[in-house]
């Protein structure tokens, strides 16, 4: 059965799980009793569409509020990718007296 969304006047917004039948029929507020219409608080989860799609919503959804971190690697790192590690050259910045001429960056 779906969850349905009714908005009270008095008492705000409520959700109820209700059969499909009963979809366009006015509900009970479960505080006051009084007769409330759906309201459409919540954008539908359809599961019908086809998985990659419905995977590329779901990331975005969680990127939306707490995005990865990268871990500090700068493209082309070899610790991770399992390539091998670009040296450096030896004066490149470790000896900055060596070569008073050199502007590092």
């Amino acid at each position: 059965m779906p969850v349905y969304d009714y908005s009270c006047a008095a008492c705000g917004p409520f959700t109820v799980l209700r059969p499909m039948a009963q979809f366009q029929d006015p509900h009970d507020c479960p505080d006051c009793g009084s007769s409330c219409g759906r309201a459409f608080l919540n954008a539908p989860n359809l599961a019908s569409m086809d998985a990659g799609r419905r995977k590329a919503f779901a990331t975005n959804e969680r990127s939306q509020h707490a995005p990865r971190k990268s871990s500090g690697h700068g493209a082309g790192c070899g610790c991770c990718s399992g390539a091998k590690a670009k040296s450096n050259p030896a004066a490149a910045k470790s000896f900055p007296n060596a070569r008073p001429w050199m502007i590092s960056h």
